[in-house]
């Protein structure tokens, strides 16, 4: 994820903030403190959500979104913006980020975006590249195959694609190849045409969150027990009153799936406490990984305890 960052100047053209980091690490306090900071130098701050749950208005418990106090702290954009039955994708949240940002900037105002969703960072940051849509019947022939057999047709029409992916990675496997077959162009070749990304637009100051890990899953522990104390048990009691599809992004939310399989008396509240919280410890584990391999190398990874030195 190439961008355009630099140092702690708060005066550069067109600034935007950047506080990344796995769950349960730290961000949304992090976002405030720089909101403070940047207070103090006359500067105005709006945070803007860059967390795919966050998103969602029917699950602000389980997303741990922003409290009320929090809300009242700092202008904050895109939080419970989106009704649980719409999905939201990368590219559409990246529409309103963009606008959201420019909004900012014409307003004066500071943009902070605060979230560890990774593709709606790098669809933000880098664009999204315009793969045409795949013929139907292209996509029915290869989601039909099995994946081994997927991934061995793959070996041959795009074998650069498939050195990169495991053997058993149904859904990119899928999908390499139904570009494939479908445009004539590896997915590599259309990723290289990316286009709508704001990187080389603003100058961005990132800060990465690293805490040590199981600082973090110690905390993913606690915390999804405390979510089923306050408010997590009635939004997926809401949620499901509702008849959504099981699909919908909203309803295979960390928690919704292990709490809805409590209320329907499949797990007992201890089970479902320990299936929350082994897929939140699991969550945050693929987030370090996409963190480490994707973020820049000169973007500033910081721990908790590291966030007053590194803000301006």
């Amino acid at each position: 994820m190439s961008t355009n960052s630099s140092p702690l100047s708060t005066t550069s053209a067109r600034p935007v903030w950047l506080i990344a980091g796995p769950t349960a690490s730290g961000k949304s306090a992090c976002a405030l403190q720089l909101a403070k900071a940047l207070g103090k130098q006359a500067q105005t701050a709006v945070i803007i959500n860059a967390d795919s749950m966050q998103l969602y208005a029917d699950i602000p418990v389980l997303s741990a979104a922003p409290s009320e106090d929090e809300l009242k702290q700092c202008e904050h954009r895109l939080y419970g913006a989106w009704d649980g039955a719409v999905a939201c994708s990368a590219a559409n949240w990246a529409t309103h980020a963009k606008a959201e940002i420019e909004e900012a900037h014409q307003a004066g105002k500071t943009p902070i975006l605060v979230g560890g969703t990774g593709m709606y960072l790098k669809v933000l940051l880098e664009g999204i590249a315009p793969i045409p849509a795949i013929e139907p019947e292209v996509r029915d022939q290869v989601r039909s195959l099995e994946t081994a057999d997927a991934y061995a047709a793959l070996q041959i029409e795009d074998p650069l694609r498939a050195d990169v992916l495991e053997p058993g990675d149904s859904q990119r496997i899928a999908r390499a190849l139904e570009v494939k077959r479908s445009t004539g162009v590896t997915l590599a070749d259309w990723q290289q045409a990316k286009s709508g990304g704001i990187g080389e637009e603003v100058t961005l100051h990132p800060l990465v969150m690293m805490p040590e890990r199981q600082w973090v899953y110690d905390r993913c522990d606690t915390r999804f027990e405390k979510m089923l104390a306050n408010g997590a048990v009635e939004e997926v009691e809401t949620l499901l009153g509702r008849g959504l599809s099981a699909d919908l992004p909203v309803m295979r939310a960390i928690g919704v799936p292990e709490i809805a399989a409590m209320i329907r008396g499949e797990l007992t509240r201890e089970e479902a406490i320990s299936a929350g919280g082994q897929a939140t410890r699991q969550y945050a584990k693929r987030q370090f990984t996409w963190l480490r391999n994707q973020c820049p190398e000169d973007w500033k990874r910081i721990a908790p305890d590291e966030i007053a030195e590194n803000l301006p």
